[in-house]
């Protein structure tokens, strides 16, 4: 199944979602590789990972754009060489990319009941709100936050930031698609308006949480 989901969030900024179904011959055979993507796609060891980073050229593909017009900078951040900005993200059966002119970070995750063992980790000002105790929407709520730390962190990805220390998710609602949430990290203080929705497949078991994030002016 080739593209999965369009979001057109505003006029300059898109969303897209590929459900992962091809074999890796059937990707590798749809996609024109420059000679640095093809020596890292050699030393991938996972063909679900493989499939995965093949995947996303496809959908930098879907948007008119070539893996000759993407690059990565020193710390591993995804840029084009042009006005537009890329956050890429994948998990499990599916990839996706959010394409802006303004500067944004994506994140998508299985929600699964093992991110409450991990909660402590990355929670601090939030505990201040969750209801701790075993439920679907206590799982909900810490996966759109994890995906919201991760989303911010893609956009500022500078060494040192800790989810748990620097970047607070303000409360939210499962009922609305947006919060708001801000990083706090040395002598910076910045705020992020936060998106995100719940994203199903009928191919495959599990709820995934789709999360993008904005860095306000």
């Amino acid at each position: 199944m080739p593209l999965f989901q369009t979001i057109q969030f505003n006029e300059t900024t898109k969303i897209l979602i590929w459900e992962i179904t091809e074999s890796f011959e059937e990707l590798v055979s749809k996609v024109v590789l420059k000679e640095k993507t093809q020596k890292r796609l050699d030393g991938m060891k996972s063909q679900m990972h493989q499939r995965a980073f093949l995947s996303v050229r496809m959908l930098i593909q879907e948007m008119g754009f070539t893996d000759k017009d993407l690059h990565y900078d020193e710390f591993g951040k995804p840029y084009f060489d042009c006005h537009n900005y890329i956050s890429i993200t994948h998990s499990y059966h599916f990839a996706a990319i959010i394409i802006s002119h303004e500067t944004v970070g994506i994140d998508m995750e299985l929600q699964r009941e093992k991110i409450i063992r991990i909660a402590d980790k990355f929670t601090d000002y939030e505990c201040n709100y969750l209801q701790s105790h075993l439920t679907d929407e206590y799982v909900k709520k810490l996966t759109v936050i994890w995906g919201a730390k991760e989303a911010i962190f893609k956009i500022r990805n500078e060494k040192g930031i800790s989810f748990k220390d620097h970047i607070c998710v303000e409360n939210f609602s499962l009922n609305k698609p947006q919060t708001k949430a801000s990083l706090h990290f040395d002598d910076l203080v910045k705020d992020f308006d936060v998106h995100y929705k719940n994203i199903r497949s009928d191919n495959f078991e599990g709820n995934f949480t789709l999360v993008y994030a904005f860095e306000r002016n």
